[in-house]
């Protein structure tokens, strides 16, 4: 697991963006699975800026997202549909066809989870995942005590998600119970992850998914056990960490990137 440490968010937003975008120009039709939240949206808003400003390239590319609300209709504020639309997808040109958000509306969640993993499958599987991290250390809405082997699947959130997220609508009791969610399996499946954290909240988190044991209680930490993943943090994300020195000593001696 590499381990990198920036100034501020702007700064981690702009470092994570550009492993997406190198991603992108060597490998044009890639996969990408995307996350929500409001600490990968100055990621995305980075590459809105790529797009524009140096015409980084979304036409080929295909996404999953990791998550969405059981009970929101895609219209919903609140609906992962319309977050990715409102911040994302609407300003870049991946085809609409090649975007794929779990259904918080469906009929048959089972059959639904099922397809989702297929669905990964045909696409040759995701390149890059995207994650953020909440503050009980969970990825996605893997709770506490899943398993680091799971799929798909529909998943009752914790009081402490709920509570968390309370402050994106209007009332507590608003905040639905259930979502499906990609499982930690399937994301372990990514060939890259990459994890943004901001924010003295996330340090815990942070300290806990990178150096503290394996374990289904913080499911973050299951990228210990990736061979290629890859955290972002700020400083305040960071504070907890006792091998920061080391991150940085490994960033610093990183060789630069061959120039095309």
């Amino acid at each position: 697991m590499e381990v990198i440490v920036q100034r501020d968010y702007a700064e981690m937003s702009k470092v994570a963006a550009q492993i997406v975008a190198e991603l992108l120009n060597t490998k044009p039709n890639a996969v990408l699975g995307m996350a929500t939240g409001s600490t990968p949206l100055g990621l995305y808003q980075e590459l809105v800026r790529l797009h524009n400003k140096e015409q980084l390239d979304f036409s080929r590319v295909t996404t999953f997202n990791l998550d969405e609300y059981v009970g929101l209709p895609m219209s919903h504020p609140q609906s992962y549909h319309y977050f990715m639309h409102e911040h994302f997808f609407q300003h870049v040109n991946i085809p609409p066809h090649n975007i794929n958000i779990p259904s918080g509306t469906t009929s048959n969640y089972s059959a639904f989870c099922e397809w989702y993993e297929r669905r990964i499958g045909e696409t040759g599987g995701i390149d890059l995942q995207i994650l953020g991290i909440g503050t009980d250390g969970h990825i996605a809405f893997n709770e506490p005590t899943s398993s680091l082997s799971s799929r798909t699947r529909l998943k009752t959130l914790s009081k402490q998600t709920i509570d968390d997220n309370a402050r994106f609508f209007e009332r507590r009791e608003d905040v639905p119970v259930y979502a499906i969610t990609m499982g930690v399996g399937t994301i372990l499946n990514a060939r890259k992850l990459v994890l943004v954290a901001s924010g003295k909240s996330k340090a815990k988190a942070i300290a806990q998914a990178v150096e503290g044991p394996v374990t289904s209680m913080v499911t973050a930490s299951a990228l210990q056990l990736h061979r290629d993943a890859i955290v972002i943090v700020d400083e305040e994300a960071a504070s907890g960490l006792t091998m920061r020195e080391y991150y940085d000593f490994i960033y610093a001696a990183k060789p630069a990137a061959p120039r095309a």
